[in-house]
């Protein structure tokens, strides 16, 4: 995998020397991606589900850079949230790309041209959510990080903004947001003030209303083809199966009800986006909330023999305390649906990938293969 990255730069960077020898510029030739590689660059925010490493350096207890966390990634525990590959990089090896994305903690110079991922464990749509778990990077922040990679890029185009402009305009970009919003926010009323402040239809009009101006910030910044994600069915996940104790449900509807009310509106200003609002730019809205639900349902169809507790944790359900330090966990990671109390394991990202990469089952109005070639 090393090698592989080295040679990319080293191909890379031969490539923009000779352009410089010829006195061509990238204002006048634009890079193309490595063959098989559907898009130049794939850049990521987000929270835990596809942080990839940037809260390895944070004072947070949002962390994962330790086992049994990256027990079946090559390169152990580099900070994914989950015993392999998260969701994005699942999506990446689909879109053709040879290697991962870097975590903006990393990810220098040349890297950049093929994208970066800004995710942050805890983080969310609002800045103070996630405070309860330490150091993060809300959305608001990955969005002023990107505006800084922007800069950076600026100098590999030699200042021409309409090149780079063009440039960006080919890659893809996702969001996935909204979780720690709920989990970590919303529904924490001993810490955070906002479900007393709020209705839940309220909070989620103040969320989108927040998320919209995020979003048109990336627009502004050169984004074109953008995928979102609604929020999954969280009041099913180990973290509140541990702590709900429900009549008629084991999952907690109160919680489940507030999301299909952020993710409705968030669908709804997908169409908005993509009727004219944003000229020029094409949105896909991920559907979350329904792929993880049928992936529960239907878990035996594909080889889930768990779904209602955590491969590794503490307490009920494996739900009440994440994967401790060299804690060992389940040995049939495929037979799991939930690697930890809130993170599915690598084999259901894998699945999630594949659904909305090709199918339009979880996609609106276009799959993700349909984004990269437009």
């Amino acid at each position: 995998m090393k090698h592989l990255r080295e040679m990319v730069l080293v191909l890379t960077f031969t490539w923009i020397f000779w352009l410089s020898l010829s006195g061509r510029c990238f204002s006048q030739v634009q890079p193309r991606p490595p063959l098989g590689q559907q898009v130049p660059c794939f850049f990521i925010f987000g929270d835990s589900l596809v942080d990839n490493g940037n809260n390895n350096g944070i004072l947070t207890l949002a962390r994962a850079n330790y086992r049994p966390y990256g027990i079946d990634f090559p390169g152990g525990a580099t900070g994914r949230f989950t015993n392999g590959r998260t969701y994005v990089d699942a999506l990446a090896q689909l879109l053709g790309f040879r290697t991962y994305i870097p975590p903006y903690s990393r990810a220098r110079g040349l890297d950049l041209l093929r994208g970066a991922n800004y995710a942050s464990g805890a983080a969310g749509i609002r800045d103070e959510t996630g405070n309860n778990l330490g150091g993060h990077t809300s959305l608001n922040q990955q969005v002023a990080n990107f505006a800084n990679t922007v800069q950076e890029l600026r100098r590999f185009f030699r200042g021409n903004n309409d090149s780079l402009n063009s440039y960006l305009n080919r890659c893809l970009f996702f969001s996935g947001m909204g979780s720690n919003d709920y989990l970590n926010n919303y529904f924490m009323p001993d810490f955070y003030s906002t479900s007393s402040d709020y209705t839940a239809k309220a909070f989620a009009s103040v969320l989108l209303r927040d998320y919209s101006r995020q979003l048109v910030q990336l627009y502004s910044l050169g984004a074109r083809k953008v995928m979102v994600t609604a929020v999954g069915q969280i009041g099913c996940i180990p973290y509140q199966l541990a702590r709900f104790h429900g009549n008629n449900s084991k999952c907690n509807e109160k919680i489940n009800s507030a999301i299909l009310l952020f993710n409705s509106g968030l669908k709804e200003m997908v169409q908005n986006f993509n009727s004219g609002q944003l000229p020029g730019a094409k949105f896909v809205f991920l559907d979350f909330y329904q792929s993880s639900q049928d992936l529960s349902l239907n878990a035996t169809s594909f080889g889930f023999d768990v779904v209602d507790k955590g491969c590794c944790g503490v307490g009920r359900n494996n739900g009440q305390i994440t994967c401790l330090p060299l804690q060992q966990p389940c040995e049939n990671r495929e037979k799991y649906l939930f690697w930890d109390a809130f993170h599915p394991t690598e084999l259901a990202n894998i699945l999630l990938a594949k659904a909305s990469y090709s199918s339009q089952s979880y996609t609106y109005p276009i799959n993700i293969q349909q984004l990269a070639t437009l």
